[in-house]
């Protein structure tokens, strides 16, 4: 895989360059290795750290956390406990948002059949028309 610059890495990870920087300043990612002309360049090994840091992101993991679990990282296998169970417990909360997802969306699909079969008319008190079905 070759090194990317800072604007290739940010498109491929959909992510901004002053996003990239501030990472960086923060410590969540190490000193980022310069070419001669100062430009910023990622090797194979920063892409897969910069992809597990916006893949947990994106499940919640906040930037507090990240910088935890860097620096256990950083640490060695004294903290492989530590970071199993800042992972497991991150995974709980998104298999909490999943059924509070999965629950929206059929009550929404719900509604919507609702309004295509024509039960919901005009007229209806606004309780009747809000009537959300039961889990």
């Amino acid at each position: 895989m070759p090194d990317l610059s800072i604007t290739e890495i940010s498109k491929k990870y959909d992510i901004t360059p002053d996003t990239l920087r501030y990472y960086e300043r923060i410590g969540l990612i190490p000193e980022v290795p310069r070419k001669g002309n100062g430009n910023r360049y990622y090797n194979e090994g920063m892409q897969g750290w910069i992809g597990m840091i916006v893949c947990l992101r994106h499940s919640g993991v906040t930037v507090e956390a990240l910088i935890d679990y860097a620096k256990m990282l950083q640490e060695g296998d004294s903290t492989l406990e530590a970071r199993e169970d800042l992972l497991k417990e991150q995974l709980e909360m998104l298999e909490e948002k999943k059924r509070n997802l999965n629950r929206s969306i059929k009550r929404l699909k719900h509604k919507i059949s609702l309004y295509e079969t024509g039960e919901i008319k005009k007229g209806k008190s606004y309780f009747e028309e809000y009537k959300i079905m039961d889990d």
